[in-house]
């Protein structure tokens, strides 16, 4: 794709853009509405087509897919979208411009997207239409084909609909095409903090930017006495790490495991590496690279190292590079190879937790939280402050609802324009 091709669409968009802008508030979220439940169908051609090319397109196994889309999909319904509207937006008379205080969205966005998972493009995508602005996507590297299948069930939905939405697709070395991207009134970006800093950097005022840089996500428990008890809880855990091969923002990095006697992280762990030997079976790794592979096998290495060299390290690995646990023997931050490499930090209580996870926290996505008893509510509010925007016990990390306000912010009221009017009609 050139910048010229890349200009012609953003024109396009807007001469659409003029009857989308017409159309009434509930109509436009009764369409979306009917692209989020047909998504929700594994009965769809939307939801098969995906199911059936994404393996091909991201590396992801087909088992995997259909799991992790069977959950995060779940409560993404027409409703939640219209409930989600009237919470950040208001009533529908403001979107429509019958109120005092109006909405509207911009004349074009812009959503470049990063990652693999198909998820958070769907809802990217979908957001700057609920406030009736035109998108233009660019895909992911690594995900060509969401943005595209996306564009086709809301097309397929409503042709009207349908031409408000774009997708160009070009190379990232192709900077003079990210130029005419950015030439959009609203940019939304998504990637590795070198990423957002360079869209920053191009962007001219007064445009809108609503950016998302890097973000990751942890787990935090009292292991819990009873093996059974702890065998449930490590198997919600594992969910959380097998799913989308732990490379999403919402996959925990690291499970902190606190009481004051270390033997209780090294039985969670155990019981962790058990879970994600079951997971294997049910929802195979996908494939990963030379260099993935290197740094998983380095990363083993040293723990064995450091378990010979007589520290509280212990070690459990599968066969191949399907999954890895390691205990550690203090709360120590190490790299995270990530493709199902969990690390289990023992942590004496949560005062030394906060001490330890404060690094992470200008970054810090979402915390799983369990046995904390009546220290609960005072732990969240202390995670919030270090900056977590979603607080949820193990096992649901990768169900996040549709109103989740990733980042500390809305979902739609980012992408839109506020007028108050101060005279009489």
């Amino acid at each position: 794709m050139t910048p010229d091709e890349i200009a012609e669409h953003l024109a396009r968009l807007r001469d659409a853009g003029e009857q989308l802008k017409r159309r009434p508030i509930g109509e436009v979220l009764d369409v979306l509405g009917a692209v989020l439940d047909g998504w929700r169908d594994p009965n769809s051609n939307w939801r098969r087509d995906l199911e059936e090319r994404l393996p091909a397109a991201t590396g992801f196994t087909a088992p995997l897919i259909r799991e992790g889309l069977r959950r995060a999909l779940g409560a993404w319904t027409g409703d939640a979208l219209r409930e989600l509207a009237i919470c950040e937006l208001g009533p529908f008379d403001a979107l429509d411009a019958a109120s005092d205080r109006r909405v509207s969205g911009f004349d074009t966005t812009a959503v470049l997207l990063a990652g693999s998972i198909p998820m958070p493009s769907l809802l990217a995508l979908i957001a700057p239409l609920a406030v009736r602005s035109p998108v233009l996507a660019k895909p992911a590297s690594r995900d060509l084909l969401t943005p595209r299948l996306v564009a086709r069930s809301i097309a397929e939905t409503d042709a009207e609909l349908g031409r408000c939405i774009r997708v160009a697709s070009f190379p990232a070395s192709r900077e003079d095409c990210t130029r005419a991207l950015l030439e959009a009134d609203c940019i939304c970006a998504t990637g590795s903090d070198a990423t957002i800093a360079a869209v920053q950097s191009q962007v001219k005022p007064p445009r809108r930017l609503v950016l998302d840089g890097h973000r990751l996500s942890i787990a935090t428990v009292v292991p819990p006495e009873s093996a059974e008890r702890r065998i449930d809880l490590a198997e919600r855990l594992a969910v959380d790490i097998a799913l989308w091969d732990q490379l999403g923002c919402l996959s925990p990095i690291a499970v902190f495991a606190v009481d004051p006697e270390p033997s209780h992280a090294a039985e969670l762990a155990e019981a962790i590496a058990v879970a994600l030997a079951n997971a294997e079976k049910d929802w195979p790794r996908g494939s990963i690279d030379a260099n993935t592979a290197h740094m998983i096998a380095q990363q083993r290495a040293e723990a064995e190292l450091r378990r010979a060299a007589g520290r509280a390290v212990a070690v459990h690995v599968s066969d191949s590079t399907a999954w890895t646990v390691i205990v550690e023997d203090g709360p120590e931050l190490r790299p995270a190879p990530l493709h199902r490499f969990i690390r289990v930090l023992p942590v004496a209580d949560p005062e030394s937790l906060l001490d330890a996870i404060r690094p992470l926290g200008p970054h810090l996505a979402a915390v799983a939280i369990e046995g904390f008893g009546e220290e609960t509510p005072g732990l969240a509010s202390a995670l919030a402050e270090l900056g977590a925007s979603r607080i949820c016990a193990p096992g649901s990390l990768q169900s996040p609802a549709l109103d989740w306000r990733h980042g500390g912010r809305g979902v739609l009221a980012p992408l839109a324009r506020y007028t108050d009017v101060e005279v009489p009609a």
